[in-house]
């Protein structure tokens, strides 16, 4: 019974108001215009065709046939108004018709705002027929209506209004539709894509969408078809220069990864096309017979990425071994691609979340926590002498607020710090490490030695947290005096340790042990290893490394700093 009683459709107050309010208003421009009351059986027509508007708005037949009787009876009553007008002399050659048409907005408005656009249409092709008929019945001293020019213009002219207004509201209603409608169509659409995608990663061979392991496999196709000494896949990173994802060969390969440099790989990059070149594509490389292929991965008509590969001797890579190359490195792409698109949601969306999570901490417990304090202090200001005991105990819990709002503050760093595009993945870890060893007394030895190519932006971020929970702990749960922080970071290998001179990771407080599972979680999220070992003669040391260590035959550009805080 109820959920009958739910579909009935009920009156609705607002559209009767603006429905009598237009009938009034129809009504005294018709005594206006014609002088004669009898012609308001015109307007009592139309109240009574538009009582099935009134009570039953959404009906699917009924109100329908309500607004076709009120547009007959509005072409009918305007050309019928216009004659009796002439008449009577108070408005000539055919403008009395401007009494009734105003109504017109009336049905034509519910269509549009029903999304009834054809019906809003069909109801103008009504009203315009109507007022034809109208006009070549209704004779003036022998003369058709049809006939006088102001009968013409006026009827013209709001035909042309009710057109405009059917187009106006049915565009404003679709850019309302478009920016939600209670429905966001954006979010609706990225639910519908990400649950594709969902179901789609699940049906991957590995179900991965993993960047750098889809480099990797590609490599070893790549390595079965053609002859390579040296391999590698590159992605853009923006600000002009690519990141290695992954990279195979005996010796370490310092790649060249800006575009803007004259190589190969800018012109494949650039161009879209395979090139080949008889010079290596790394900085460094000690000279003889080189041949260089670069082939572009692209996915539609964006570059995703580059594959190259190099070998020691000369014209390894001829037009049929470009060509095999490339039917391997065309289905990589939309792989690729897809593995890229993933990884940036998935940052887009923790980044969005650690923000949120910084202002609401901001303006929420840490502004609560520090009223709390200015309490404390005012409640020790006015204790009377004597109380000695309090005082201490007021005191001894001022500190805790203190040191828990410290705590707070380090914690909103940590969530506010990001790598940042030009300064790199070192610089990103020595300034969390400079600011908490400054905020825990802990004296700070940087060793950072960072080449110039980067690793992709998800990994940075990934290693980035790991050295912030390792710094953490180490403050907050080994007692220790120095901090020893070394970056060595050589795309795609990297290695961050965090040493301490502490109690060691025995003895420490069982809440660390809830960070060192996050650290081993996010170490095998971007397929590195976490190592946690015993320093001699005290303290813990926690590492983290990704891929292997190259060979260093080739002198890079370091920093290293010992500061004291």
């Amino acid at each position: 019974m109820s959920a009958s009683t739910s579909d009935v459709p009920r009156p609705q107050p607002l559209a009767a108001v603006a429905r009598l309010v237009m009938l009034a208003l129809v009504a005294v421009l018709t005594l206006i215009t014609t002088r004669d009351v009898g012609e308001l059986r015109w307007v009592a027509l139309l109240a009574v065709a538009g009582v099935p508007a009134i009570l039953a708005p959404r009906h699917p037949v009924v109100a329908p046939v309500g607004r076709f009787a009120e547009v007959i009876i509005i072409g009918l009553a305007t050309s019928e108004v216009a004659a009796a007008a002439n008449v009577r002399g108070a408005i000539g050659a055919g403008l009395g018709a401007s009494a009734m048409l105003p109504y017109l907005s009336v049905p034509l408005t519910v269509s549009v705002l029903q999304r009834r656009t054809r019906e809003a249409t069909a109801l103008l092709a009504v009203v315009a027929t109507t007022l034809v008929v109208g006009g070549l019945v209704t004779t003036i001293n022998g003369e058709r209506q049809i006939t006088q020019l102001g009968y013409v213009a006026v009827c013209a002219q709001w035909l042309i209004l009710a057109s405009l207004g059917i187009l106006a509201a049915g565009t404003l209603h679709q850019v309302m539709q478009a920016r939600g409608d209670g429905k966001p169509a954006p979010y609706a659409e990225a639910t519908r894509l990400l649950t594709q995608l969902r179901s789609v990663a699940r049906q991957l061979p590995g179900a991965t969408l993993d960047p750098g392991s889809i480099s990797e496999h590609l490599i070893e196709e790549l390595r079965t078809v053609a002859p390579t000494g040296r391999t590698a896949v590159l992605s853009g990173s923006g600000g002009g220069r690519l990141v290695v994802l992954a990279q195979a060969g005996l010796e370490r390969v310092d790649w060249e990864t800006t575009l803007d440099a004259d190589s190969a790989i800018a012109d494949a990059w650039a161009s879209q096309l395979p090139q080949t070149a008889a010079r290596s594509q790394a900085r460094s490389h000690p000279g003889g017979d080189v041949s260089a292929l670069v082939v572009p991965l692209v996915a539609g008509v964006r570059t995703v990425g580059l594959v190259i590969l190099e070998t020691d001797s000369a014209n390894a890579y001829p037009a049929p071994v470009v060509a095999r190359i490339t039917a391997f490195t065309r289905p990589a792409a939309l792989r690729l691609e897809a593995a890229l698109l993933f990884d940036e949601v998935r940052s887009l969306a923790t980044n969005e979340e650690r923000q949120r999570l910084a202002r609401e901490i901001h303006d929420g417990v840490a502004q609560e926590l520090v009223m709390v304090g200015y309490g404390i202090d005012n409640a020790l200001a006015t204790l009377p002498e004597g109380a000695e005991e309090t005082a201490e105990d007021l005191r001894t819990l001022r500190g805790e607020v203190t040191r828990v709002i410290t705590e707070l503050r380090l914690s909103l760093f940590e969530l506010r710090s990001e790598v940042d595009r030009h300064g790199g993945l070192a610089a990103a870890i020595a300034e969390y490490a400079r600011t908490v060893g400054s905020s825990g007394r802990l004296r700070v030895h940087l060793s950072l030695d960072e080449s110039g190519a980067r690793l992709p932006a998800a990994t940075e971020a990934e290693l980035l947290r790991i050295a912030q929970e390792a710094i953490t702990n180490a403050r907050k749960h080994a007692g220790a005096a120095n901090l020893w922080v070394t970056c060595d970071i050589d795309p795609p290998f990297a290695q961050i340790e965090v040493s301490d001179d502490g109690q060691g990771i025995a003895d420490q407080r069982p809440d660390g042990r809830y960070g060192l599972a996050i650290m081993a979680e996010r170490a095998e999220r971007i397929r590195g290893r976490l190592e946690i070992r015993p320093r001699h003669p005290s303290g813990t040391t926690v590492a983290v490394v990704l891929g292997t260590s190259p060979r260093r035959d080739s002198v890079r550009d370091s920093v290293t700093a010992s500061e004291g805080e």
